[in-house]
C-alpha cells in the first residue's frame, strides 16, 4: 500500500540574499486611506515593495488558501482503519481530496545558511507561527557580501527536510511495522528566488538531484529517515517590473526518476501573488467559484474611491476557491448542449460559455460564475446537499470578499443559482457557516430520495402521459439478469462472457423501440407482434423467417380489405389522414424496424426482402386505390358543401322567393305592353296567376331542401295532376313561353324574348 502523494509535503525556500532587497518598481499609495486632509499637509509619497516583502506575501497566500480548505487536524479515523488493512498490496495514493489535514508545510529561508522556520508538527502548521518566524527573520541586509549568501543552502536543507517523517507518515509505518517500507514518500520544493541565467536554474536542479541521491543512502540505513520516492521542484525567477526576464519559462519535464522540475519567470508585485494562487489551484487539485451581482450597502471608515462606489447601486463580485468535486453535478447537469471553451480543470469537457468569467484582458478565466439569490430568512433551512466543501477568497482583504464572509458569519446563508439567458431558475450551490467555518454546499438538481417517486409525467418528456407503460413492463421481463451455472463456448471456441451478451441482447431490443404511444404504429397493432418479437433475435430459423412473412401477408391483406389502422390523432384536426397514408405510415416504420436489424444474419435480410416486395404493388392495386382516393375526395367534397350550404339554406328560400315575385311582375309588365301595341291581336286567355306559395321552383337547388320547399313540391305535384298542363308551360324554356310564334310566319315579324315584335 502506497499512501500520500506529493501534495503532502510542500517546501517553500525564499531567497534571503542583498539582491532581494532591491525595489520591485511596484508603487504603492500609502496614503489613499487619509480623509478630509487639512490644508498645507503634504501628502506622503508612494512605497514600492522590495522583491522579499513579494516573495514572502505570495508564499503566505498560498499557505493561506492552502490552511483554509485543508486546516491542520489530527490524524482521521478513516486514514488509520485504511491503513491497517492487512494483505492488500493494491497502489494506493491519497489524492489532496482525501487529504483533508494530512498537509504540511515547512518554510525556510537562504542566505549565508538555510534557517529552517518550522517543523511538520502540527503545532507549527498555522499562518501566525509563521508570520512570526518570519517577523523575526527580517528583510535581507543589502551590506552583506552577495559571494557569501547563496539560495543552494536552503535547497540542501528542504532535501534533508523531506527526508524526515511527518506525524501522519510516522502513524503509518507504525501501523504497519514490518510493511512499513510501503508507505511512500513524496514532496514538493518550491522555491522563490532571482535566478542569473538558465544556466543557474540548471546548476540548481543538478544541486537537488545530487541531494536527493546523498540522503537515500542516509535514509536507508536509518530508521528515523525515509528515502524520498519523488520529489517535485517549482522555480519561480522574479524580477522586478520594467526589466527583461533573464531565464525563461519551462513546462514540467523529468530530470531524472525521483526529481520533477518546472520553471516560471514572474514579475514582482501583482503578478507574483496571481502566479501562487494559480499554482496552488493546480497542486491541491482547486477550483474557483465567482460569486456575482453581491448586494452590498455603504459603509463608512472606507476610502474615498471605495466610498464612491459604495454609494452606486452596483453589484460587486467575489471569487472563492474550493476542492474541484464542487463543480462535479454542475458539469454532469450541463453536459448537454455546451461548447468546449479552453480552461485548465475544465479541459476537454462541454461547459456552459455562461458559467465561464473572463479577466480584464478578455482571456478566459478558470472559473465558474453563480449568480447571488437574496435570503429570504436568517435561518440556514435544510436542503438536500450532496457535498459540503470549505472556500477560501482569493483576495481575501477586499471589500466585498470581507462582507460576504462576515455575512455568513453571522449565520446568514446565500443561495447560488446559475446564470441562464432563459428558462427557469436553478438553484446548485449554497453558501453558509459552521462552527466558524464558511462551506460551498453543493444542492443536489434533481430529485431527492426522501421524496416520493415522481409520476410517469414527470420525466424526460416532460408532461406526456401516454408512455408504453405496459410494453416497457414486458420489456424488463424479456431481459431480466439471472445467475449462470455453466461454462458456455462459443462457434469459435472462446468462451461466452454473460454480461456481454445480456449487453448485446439489450443492445438489439432497444434499436428502435418508441417510448410513446403516439409515436409509433406497428406497435399498437396486434398483427406485428409476432415479427416485433422475433426480428430482435440474433439469429433466425426458417420458421422464424416464415412466421415474419406471414405477418407481412396479414398485412397486405389487411390493406386491400381497407382496415382499420391504430393511428393516434392526437394534435390533428378534422378527420385525421387518408387510409393510404395510415398504411404508408405503417408500411415506413415496418421497414425501419427490419432495417435496423438487417446486420444480424443473412435470414433477417430475406424478412426484407420479403417486405420490399410486397410493398412495391401492382398496375391494378395503384387504379384501385387512385379510384378509390377520388371516392374518398369526393365523400368529402360533398360532406364540405352540406357544411357550406347549412348557415345559408335560409337565406336561399328567402332569395329563390323573392326572384319568383320580381319574375312575375316582369311577365305582366310585357303583357300590358304587347296589349297595347296597335299591330298585336287580342292575347290569348292567360291562366290565373297562382300564389308565391304554390310557384314552382325556378331551378334545381343542389344539395338538402328545407321543409317548406318540400311541402309545397308536394302540393304543386298533386295539383297538377287534377288538371291538364298548360301547352305553353310544357313546351317552355327556362319557365318562359315565346308568345304569338304564328305571326312569325304570317307578318314576317321577328319576336324578341321581350315579347315585343318588330317588322323585318
Amino acid at each position: 500500500m502506497k499512501l500520500f502523494s506529493e501534495a503532502h509535503k510542500t517546501v517553500f525556500v525564499v531567497d534571503h540574499c542583498p539582491y532581494m532587497a532591491e525595489s520591485c518598481r511596484q508603487t504603492v499609495e500609502f496614503d489613499m486611506f487619509t480623509k478630509n486632509r487639512a490644508p498645507g499637509i503634504i501628502p506622503l509619497a508612494p512605497i514600492a515593495k522590495s522583491l522579499w516583502t513579494c516573495a514572502v506575501e505570495s508564499a503566505m497566500e498560498y499557505c493561506r488558501i492552502m490552511y483554509d480548505i485543508f486546516p491542520a487536524r489530527k490524524l482521521p479515523a478513516t486514514l488509520s482503519s485504511m491503513m491497517s488493512t492487512s494483505g492488500d498490496q493494491r497502489l494506493l495514493t491519497v489524492a489532496p481530496k482525501q487529504l483533508m489535514g494530512a498537509t504540511r508545510v515547512n518554510f525556510i529561508v537562504s542566505d549565508s545558511r538555510a534557517h529552517t522556520l518550522n517543523s511538520w508538527g502540527q503545532e507549527d502548521q498555522n499562518l501566525q507561527e509563521l508570520m512570526a518566524a518570519l517577523a523575526a527573520v527580517g528583510p535581507p541586509n543589502p551590506r552583506m557580501d552577495p559571494e557569501c549568501c547563496s539560495v543552494l543552502h536552503g535547497l540542501v536543507e528542504a532535501v534533508e527536510v523531506l527526508c524526515k517523517c511527518t506525524d501522519y507518515q510516522h502513524e503509518a509505518r507504525t501501523t504497519l511495522m514490518e510493511n512499513a517500507d510501503r508507505v511512500s514518500n513524496r514532496g514538493r520544493i518550491i522555491c522563490i528566488t532571482n535566478a542569473k541565467s538558465d544556466s543557474h536554474v540548471r546548476m540548481l536542479e543538478d544541486c537537488v538531484q545530487e541531494t536527493i541521491h546523498e540522503h537515500n543512502k542516509l535514509a536507508a540505513s536509518s530508521d528515523n529517515l525515509m528515502q524520498i520516492q519523488h520529489c517535485e521542484l517549482v522555480l519561480i525567477h522574479t524580477y522586478t517590473v520594467g526589466e527583461d526576464s533573464l531565464v525563461s519559462d519551462r513546462p514540467k519535464k523529468d530530470v531524472s526518476l525521483v526529481l520533477t522540475s518546472e520553471v516560471h519567470s514572474v514579475r514582482a508585485g501583482r503578478q507574483l501573488p496571481a502566479k501562487l494562487t494559480t499554482l496552488v489551484q493546480q497542486h491541491f487539485d482547486l477550483a474557483s467559484t465567482t460569486i456575482t451581482n453581491i448586494p452590498m450597502k455603504p459603509t463608512f471608515n472606507v476610502s474615498e474611491q471605495e466610498e464612491q462606489h459604495a454609494n452606486t447601486s452596483a453589484n460587486y463580485d467575489v471569487e472563492l476557491l474550493h476542492q474541484k468535486d464542487a463543480h462535479t453535478e454542475l458539469l454532469r447537469s450541463e453536459g448537454k448542449n455546451m461548447t468546449t471553451i479552453s480552461c485548465d480543470h475544465f479541459k476537454g469537457k462541454k461547459v456552459d460559455p455562461h458559467l465561464c468569467n473572463s479577466n480584464r484582458d478578455g482571456a478566459v478565466k478558470d472559473t465558474v460564475t453563480l449568480k447571488w439569490c437574496t435570503p429570504r430568512t436568517n435561518n440556514i433551512e435544510l436542503h438536500y446537499c450532496t457535498g459540503a466543501y470549505r472556500i477560501s477568497p482569493v483576495d481575501v482583504n477586499s471589500r466585498p470578499s470581507s462582507c460576504l464572509t462576515n455575512f455568513l458569519l453571522n449565520g446568514r446563508s446565500v443561495l447560488l443559482e446559475q446564470p441562464r439567458k432563459s428558462g427557469s431558475k436553478v438553484i446548485s450551490h449554497m453558501l453558509c457557516s459552521h462552527g466558524g467555518e464558511i462551506f460551498l454546499h453543493v444542492l443536489s438538481s434533481v430529485r431527492s430520495i426522501l421524496e416520493d417517486p415522481p409520476s410517469i409525467s414527470e420525466g424526460c418528456g416532460g408532461r406526456v402521459t401516454d408512455y408504453r407503460i405496459t410494453d416497457f413492463g414486458e420489456f424488463m421481463r424479456e431481459n431480466r439478469l439471472a445467475p449462470v451455472h455453466e461454462t458456455r463456448y462459443m462457434l469459435d471456441g472462446s468462451m461466452e462472457v454473460p454480461l456481454e451478451k445480456a449487453k448485446s441482447q439489450l443492445e438489439r431490443h432497444t434499436r428502435y423501440w418508441p417510448m410513446i404511444i403516439s409515436q409509433t404504429t406497428i406497435f399498437n397493432m396486434q398483427a406485428v407482434v409476432p415479427l416485433a418479437s422475433l426480428i430482435v433475435k440474433e439469429n433466425l430459423t426458417d420458421d422464424d423467417v416464415l412466421n415474419c412473412q406471414k405477418t407481412i401477408y396479414n398485412l397486405v391483406d389487411m390493406e386491400r380489405k381497407n382496415d382499420h389502422l391504430p393511428i393516434s390523432t392526437v394534435g390533428t384536426r378534422g378527420k385525421g389522414s387518408k387510409r393510404d397514408e395510415q398504411y404508408r405510415i405503417m408500411w415506413n416504420e415496418l421497414e425501419t424496424l427490419v432495417r435496423a436489424h438487417l446486420n444480424n444474419s443473412e435470414k433477417h435480410q430475406r424478412v426484407l426482402e420479403c417486405l420490399l416486395a410486397c410493398r412495391s404493388k401492382p398496375p391494378e392495386e395503384e387504379e384501385r386505390k387512385k379510384s378509390r382516393r377520388k371516392r374518398e375526395d369526393k365523400e368529402d367534397k360533398s360532406e364540405k358543401t352540406v357544411k357550406e350550404y347549412e348557415p345559408d339554406k335560409s337565406w336561399q328560400d328567402s332569395e329563390r322567393q323573392k326572384g319568383a315575385l320580381e319574375r312575375e311582375k316582369d311577365e305582366v309588365a310585357e303583357a300590358e305592353v304587347i296589349k297595347d301595341s296597335p299591330d298585336s291581336p287580342e292575347p290569348l286567355n292567360k291562366k290565373p296567376r297562382v300564389s308565391v306559395g304554390e310557384t314552382q321552383p325556378l331551378e334545381k337547388v343542389k344539395g338538402p331542401v328545407s321543409l317548406l320547399t318540400l311541402w309545397t313540391n308536394r302540393i304543386n305535384t298533386a295539383n297538377s295532376r287534377k288538371h291538364q298542363e298548360f301547352a305553353g308551360r310544357l313546351s317552355s324554356i327556362n319557365n318562359k313561353a315565346e308568345l304569338y310564334q304564328h305571326l312569325k310566319e304570317e307578318n314576317g315579324m321577328d319576336t324578341h324574348e321581350n315579347g315585343k315584335a318588330s317588322r323585318q
